[in-house]
């Protein structure tokens, strides 16, 4: 059984989550920890739970989804693993928060990445996740599906109600829609939905209400 711990970091209330099983092993996925308060939550809890952090993942690059990654790498020494496609958004982070947020940005450590594709199996514990290729959102999206637990994280490809926007930079708004009709629809209705904001849902609720799936 998986144990989803939920923390809602940064300006842009971004979820990040800490998934972890009977084992104490762990992935964390999306750390967008960005101030000191909710760096210090996320290492607290895993520490406080005497977690094993085996993987950070990435859904997509986009700052508000691994503004946390370097805490993660100085704490527990992981790699950030995302897709190729997005290495340019990471590089690019300074200018993303700068652009988004004014501000300036410092990382804790040089972002390290480590690269995932479509079909790869992250492995944790007794638990695997199969990274499923989910472009549109960014050209290298990506999303995390644990069948044998009826799981599934989004990220920014799709929410409650609701998907993630196609009007920035690598954003396609067809390949938006292909990856919709191809992979998420294709998912078990009964598939819990973690995304990247907002709360909770279900394939099978999005497919009745939400207006980009019917």
């Amino acid at each position: 059984m998986l144990n989803i711990k939920r923390f809602v970091f940064n300006p842009v209330q971004e979820n990040t989550y800490v998934v972890s099983d009977e084992t104490k092993d762990c992935v964390i996925i999306d750390c967008g920890a960005y101030c000191e308060d909710e760096r210090l939550a996320i290492v607290n809890y895993i520490n406080e739970n005497r977690l094993v952090p085996k993987h950070l993942l990435c859904t997509h690059g986009h700052f508000d989804h691994c503004m946390g990654a370097g805490t993660i790498y100085k704490e527990f020494g992981l790699l950030l693993e995302v897709n190729k496609k997005d290495d340019y958004l990471i590089t690019d982070m300074k200018e993303q928060v700068r652009s988004f947020l004014g501000v300036d940005f410092e990382n804790d450590e040089t972002m390290q990445l480590t690269y995932i594709g479509e079909n790869d199996t992250i492995e944790f514990g007794t638990h695997r996740l199969k990274v499923l290729s989910t472009p549109g959102h960014t050209p290298g999206g990506v999303i995390y599906h644990c069948p044998e637990e009826r799981v599934v994280f989004t990220g920014d490809t799709l929410f409650k109600m609701s998907i993630g926007r196609t009007d920035f930079e690598g954003g396609n708004e067809m390949v938006m829609f292909q990856t919709l009709r191809n992979v998420i629809a294709k998912l078990p209705v009964d598939t819990e939905v973690w995304s990247g904001h907002g709360p909770k849902t279900t394939i099978g609720e999005e497919l009745r209400t939400n207006p980009f799936l019917r």
